[in-house]
């Protein structure tokens, strides 16, 4: 089997890596923002020298085709990841599985290789969810879990609408979600965890992927004076909110391992140094593996959230912003990834994805499966985020073997 061009896939991670820096050395490609656009631009220039057909649906999602006379009728061979980011972003999140998926299929044309099955890579509109809410947009709505129209209605934070910001960039369009019938999708992705590098393996076989509840909640206290009302005399909205935070923490040690909460937003209001806090607004992320143990979490916090109003004399209001169950990958591509993790003498470990991924979306769809490559000290989301190019090229080797054994790919078909 051909390999890939290692130099080309490091070559074009660095080039998308670049776009959208600003002078402050910041990365940042929001969803349908300018920068984004030059990223799709980029994208899409690939594709074509790759000899791809292009194609981009209704929610903006990129979708690069290699299909023959002789094939076009099945069902297709999928991958791929997304191009945006969060704010001051690494480069390696997302865009190695768009770049690697890509590559793939490029070797094997340039090779003169034939498949069975249409292969076909995939850039999601949408995966962080940081302009539009909710993450894994494009994904979603491939797969069914969201209306176009809804998602297209969509306000970001910057008051904009995505699909008015989609058509303003040029990548509002026509094909219908799920045009393209996936006969499987596998995802290449960075850990950004530390496990991997941490226990010395070299690519993660990804048997599943956490459940993830998103909740806001809000804590309505009484405003008054920090120095003439005494504690016991006080309804403290941040100190109930301090609680709430504390007990999640408490929970998830007593999971040993499997739960993980975190809040990330917190505002308190009116916000100054010498008066208490009327209000709390914060976040709370719940992830777990298992769907019966995320529930029993979601309502351990809802049972506590009642007996706070009762303990501290608050009241609370609770809102939910996003709800994923986990989703398990399918055994027999977990098992062809291992194989061919040993072929190329790469040792491997099974492993959960701690982050929501667009693959737990294409899930629904047909047989899915990710791999990841090791992080660098597990940081993502940052700057710093890094993987070597000996281990993004090791972990791109293997993801070719499997495409194309999905594919219908044997030696010897070379034309």
């Amino acid at each position: 089997m051909v390999s890939i061009n290692e130099k080309r896939l490091i070559s074009h991670i660095n080039a998308l890596g670049a776009i959208g820096i600003d002078r402050e050395g910041k990365r940042t490609r929001l969803a349908a923002d300018d920068a984004e656009k030059a990223g799709r631009d980029a994208v899409v220039g690939w594709m074509k020298e790759a000899g791809l057909r292009v194609a981009i649906d209704c929610i903006g999602n990129i979708f690069g085709i290699w299909e023959e006379e002789d094939n076009q009728r099945e069902a297709a061979v999928m991958t791929g990841s997304h191009i945006d980011t969060v704010i001051n972003a690494g480069q390696y999140d997302g865009c190695y599985g768009v770049l690697a998926g890509i590559e793939v299929i490029q070797s094997l044309k340039e090779a003169g290789y034939k498949t069975c099955r249409p292969m076909v890579v995939v850039a999601f509109t949408n995966e962080e969810g940081v302009r539009y809410s909710p993450d894994m947009m494009g994904s979603l709505v491939y797969a069914g879990g969201m209306a176009p129209e809804e998602a297209l209605g969509v306000t970001g934070i910057d008051g904009t609408i995505l699909g008015k910001e989609l058509k303003r960039i040029g990548y509002a369009g026509t094909e219908k979600p799920g045009f393209i019938k996936p006969y499987s999708f596998v995802e290449l992705h960075i850990e950004q965890g530390p496990i991997l590098e941490a226990e010395g393996y070299g690519i993660g076989a990804v048997e599943n992927l956490q459940g993830i509840s998103w909740q806001k909640i809000t804590i309505e206290g009484v405003q008054n004076h920090a120095g003439t009302t005494p504690t016991s005399y006080r309804i403290d909205a941040g100190v109930a909110a301090a609680k709430v935070v504390t007990f999640m923490r408490e929970r998830c040690l007593q999971s040993k391992g499997k739960t993980v909460s975190t809040t990330g937003c917190m505002e308190f209001q009116p916000n100054a140094i010498n008066v208490i806090p009327s209000r709390a607004i914060f976040t709370v992320d719940v992830r777990n593996p298992d769907e019966e143990s995320l529930q029993a979490e979601e309502q351990a916090l809802a049972d506590y959230l009642k007996e706070l109003e009762q303990t501290d004399k608050v009241k609370i209001h609770t809102e939910r912003l996003s709800r994923f169950k986990p989703v398990l990958f399918d055994e027999g591509i977990v098992k062809m990834i291992e194989k061919h993790a040993k072929n190329h003498s790469l040792s491997s470990r099974r492993i959960t994805s701690g982050a929501g991924q667009d693959a737990q979306n294409m899930a629904a769809l047909c047989p899915t499966a990710m791999i990841f490559a090791p992080s660098a000290r597990g940081i993502s989301h940052n700057p710093k985020e890094f993987t070597s190019n000996k281990d993004l090229t090791a972990c791109a080797k293997v993801f070719m073997d499997v495409m194309a054994e999905l594919a219908g790919v044997r030696e010897g078909e070379e034309t």
